[in-house]
């Protein structure tokens, strides 16, 4: 079992919170929590976002290893572990790895990740929507960035920063990978 699910089963036991209830009052079904429940990978940053503000946690709650309350440095020769999140449906079709930049910040109010965008992997891409805003920078590559009903190609040195409640979806643009840096904001 990962960490996160690990986290959300310890929450959910500690406060009395079934799957059905939990789904309700995240706004997933009941399909989506069970499929979080049984997975080994990290659920979909959207889910994760719905569920934290269910039980009331900060996102980072999810992913935090230890805490600090001053700065947190992160050099270019650390090494990090990935966190592949999953889309909101499947388990299989997950096409970016995040990298958290701020895992150890106390009391964080957003979520910077450096995000590897693979591309063409197979498996439906599932657009995602939650409360808050995203800022995305490309360091690498070409993205494609689906947002509501509009599309934007961005490349090396562009950015975009967006509300979040409209459904979007970020894919590599040409058969190349792509690195973005994204900062997540969820108010709690």
């Amino acid at each position: 079992m990962n960490p996160v699910t690990k986290k959300i089963k310890t929450l959910c036991t500690d406060r009395g919170i079934s799957i059905s209830e939990l789904a309700e009052s995240s706004g997933l079904t009941e399909e989506q929590i069970n499929l979080i429940y049984s997975s080994d990978k990290i659920p979909s940053l959207a889910s994760l976002i719905k569920i934290s503000r269910a039980l009331g946690v900060r996102l980072g709650t999810f992913l935090d290893d230890s805490e600090y309350f001053g700065p947190v440095i992160n050099r270019g020769t650390d090494n990090q572990k990935a966190a592949t999140f999953t889309s909101q449906l499947s388990t299989d079709n997950s096409h970016m790895d995040f990298y958290s930049l701020a895992a150890r910040k106390a009391g964080r109010a957003m979520e910077p990740f450096l995000i590897d965008i693979v591309p063409g992997k197979n498996g439906e891409k599932v657009p995602s929507s939650h409360e808050g805003e995203e800022f995305i920078y490309v360091m690498n590559g070409s993205i494609k960035v689906n947002y509501g009903a509009e599309t934007h190609l961005l490349n090396k040195g562009d950015s975009i920063y967006y509300d979040s409640i409209v459904d979007h979806l970020i894919t590599a643009a040409t058969s190349e990978p792509a690195q973005i840096l994204a900062v997540v904001y969820s108010p709690f």
